[in-house]
């Protein structure tokens, strides 16, 4: 079974939370796919991986790119990951991905959209049924992130 973490984005939007979190999964040592729901977020989110900080270098590619198995951050629309992630971030209501050898979901949501809270809540039931174990975490005014009961 995943360990799933639902990310819930009040003070920040997802390009300014999520680059920190694949750099954190990165010093790790883990593979990472990130699960998107749309072709046109998987090219915006991949441009903005490439500037969002002056001074960092966050090495990731696209599932139709060359290289997409080698890619240590892969962005995907498809359920599967091609770089065998076994941590994968799904964002922008995109559906839960095949979890067949996956450690990590962390699912984020916009807290100020109404079809990302929708989805995240049905999300939440499906994977809960699923036998997984849940944690939800919020962000504070600060940006950072609590755990909430």
């Amino acid at each position: 079974m995943a360990e799933v973490l639902f990310y819930h984005l009040t003070e920040s939007r997802l390009e300014d939370a999520l680059p920190p979190l694949l750099e954190k999964s990165l010093e790790r040592g883990w593979r990472v796919s990130v699960h998107l729901g749309s072709e046109e977020r998987c090219s915006a989110l991949d441009n903005h991986l490439w500037t969002y900080r002056e001074d960092s270098f966050l090495p990731h590619g696209v599932a139709q790119g060359p290289h997409a198995t080698r890619q240590p951050v892969l962005l995907t629309q498809a359920p599967e990951a091609a770089n065998g992630a076994t941590v994968r971030f799904v964002a922008d209501s995109a559906e839960i991905p095949d979890l067949d050898g996956v450690e990590r979901l962390v699912m984020m949501f916009d807290g100020h959209d109404q079809i990302q809270l929708d989805a995240a809540r049905r999300q939440w039931k499906e994977l809960k049924s699923g036998g997984h174990t849940l944690t939800y975490w919020q962000q504070t005014p600060d940006r950072r992130w609590q755990k909430k009961a």
